[in-house]
């Protein structure tokens, strides 16, 4: 079967510190409540450095500067191992500071909601006009354009009607509200979707620089965050994908967004890949911005333990999605894992409908994958908290279910898991870490032979939207490429006509004779 491939991943983290202060969890919730409390207080003692943010060995493996398995060998806690020489700029991506990053919400703006203190704007612009990815973005003259002054902005943010953007503990700007009374135009809800705008606006510019994929290929874009853009009458109508691809001169592509919480982006990765698969289109971009509202969600925790402020960081990627060019690995479209309604919510039944029933219609005992990618939280952010090693959990039951399985020895059990595992690298922006982190190092393996297969697993809490009870999860596996799809110089229709005619040539010939 022609099944599509992975051409190219892409990978943006950005530090956000002051966010987490003034526009994450905590502020969110407690801020409302008691904003002299004394956990807010200590919050900004905790908060680390642009440069600690670098060096830290999971941001490392995120844009692709170390592997899962070099993190294996570092011992915790690793924010006390800081990586010698780190660089912000990664194989599959780059870290971007905090104000580099105001300024790339301003240029994505379309409806002059940002507004930029006139020094502080001066400072992003000269430092974004050198960016080696972002230099040539449209938009980019905004920043020569109508800045504001500190008493404009402070009056806006006091009197509630925009958003306050700090860099370094200073106001330097805000985000205006869009509509007077419309709820879903706030400027709470317009800075959390300028946010994510501008985050995956990066990763998407990120993916073009590193692979051949050109601007005017892209056919076809799914956003899959977890935010929700429209208005009061249509809250989460969309579309950021559309808004994402403009910035980035993708003038030939459509698209649409995909929302099932932590799960979306595998959902969108199966519809992007029957897309490339029939030919609708042939280049497809999956991309997903961060969330602001997640920023800090442990930080009461990390505080306690005297540990610094871990979930400052903002999340993205971009994938490309395209027709089988006999290379790439291949996504095995003929078995892919659904959570059905039906399914169950006992963590088996998930794990049997997500994982086991997939690899079945392949053929495949659980061991023989590679290398499985579920939730791959940082389990030093989610340990304090209570919540344990994610990752090591979502393992240890898949290997579980291969012993109940008769695939494994029960011996074998710690094994197994130490070989198809991995830890978990992402930073915990729900939508994130789930699954997708990996694909950028699979697809590296695959292609160099260290391993044949992995199975990318998103899962995702649909209860959060007090709708249903139901789990959410999907599952597709990634795989070394036959080569029987290698690039002929003749197209699909080509092929394929040869072959009608040379079958039609040989009936002839056999009649004949």
């Amino acid at each position: 079967m022609n099944f599509p491939v992975v051409k190219g991943a892409a990978y943006a983290l950005i530090q956000a510190k002051e966010m987490v202060l003034h526009h994450g969890t905590t502020q969110t919730s407690e801020g409302r409540k008691n904003p002299a409390s004394e956990h807010l207080m200590k919050l900004p003692e905790h908060l680390r450095s642009f440069q600690d943010a670098v060096s830290y060995p999971p941001n490392q493996v995120y844009i692709g500067n170390m592997t899962p398995e070099d993190l294996r060998s570092i011992p915790r806690p690793w924010y006390q191992a800081p990586v010698s020489g780190a660089s912000r700029n990664g194989k599959f991506g780059e870290i971007m500071p905090e104000d580099e990053f105001l300024g790339l919400m301003k240029i994505v703006d379309a409806f002059d909601l940002v507004v930029l203190e006139e020094q502080f704007q001066n400072s992003v612009r000269e430092k974004l006009v050198g960016h080696p990815v972002l230099g040539d973005i449209m938009g980019l003259e905004k920043l020569s354009k109508d800045p504001g002054n500190a008493e404009e902005i402070r009056k806006l943010v006091d009197g509630h009607t925009a958003q306050p953007m700090y860099f370094e503990g200073k106001l330097v700007g805000c985000v205006k509200r869009a509509h007077e009374f419309d709820e879903a135009l706030s400027d709470r809800v317009m800075f959390e979707n300028l946010v994510g705008k501008a985050s995956a606006t990066f990763a998407l510019k990120l993916l073009l620089a590193k692979t051949k994929l050109q601007p005017d290929e892209v056919e076809y874009i799914i956003e899959c965050s977890e935010e929700a853009c429209g208005d009061m009458n249509q809250r989460g109508g969309g579309n950021f994908a559309k808004a994402i691809g403009e910035m980035c001169g993708c003038i030939n592509a459509t698209g649409s967004d995909t929302r099932s919480f932590c799960a979306g982006p595998v959902h969108a990765l199966v519809e992007a890949a029957a897309l490339a698969q029939t030919g609708i289109y042939k280049n497809v971009v999956v991309l997903a911005g961060g969330s602001s509202a997640k920023l800090g969600m442990n930080s009461k925790d990390h505080v306690k333990k005297g540990m610094p402020i871990l979930e400052d960081m903002l999340g993205a990627f971009a994938i490309h999605i395209g027709e089988n060019d006999g290379i790439n690995p291949v996504i095995r479209t003929d078995g892919i894992g659904r959570h059905r309604i039906g399914s169950g919510s006992s963590p088996q039944a998930v794990m049997t409908s997500i994982v086991a029933d997939p690899l079945d219609k392949l053929g495949y005992k659980i061991p023989e994958v590679d290398r499985y990618s579920p939730e791959m939280q940082n389990p030093e952010i989610t340990e304090p908290a209570g919540a344990g090693d994610v990752p090591l959990a979502n393992f240890k039951m898949i290997g579980a279910l291969s012993v109940k399985r008769g695939e494994l020895e029960k011996s074998e059990l710690l094994k197994a898991v130490n070989s198809f595992g991995m830890p978990g690298f992402a930073p915990t922006q729900g939508h994130i870490p789930s699954g997708v982190p990996f694909i950028g190092h699979a697809r590296d393996m695959i292609l160099s032979g260290e391993i044949n297969r992995a199975m990318i697993v998103g899962k995702g809490s649909l209860f959060l939207g007090r709708l249903t009870n139901l789990f959410d999860g999907v599952s597709f596996v990634m795989e070394k490429n036959s080569g029987v799809f290698q690039e002929t110089g003749f197209n699909k229709d080509e092929v394929r006509l040869m072959i009608a005619e040379a079958m039609r040539d040989f009936a002839q010939t056999f009649r004949g004779k």
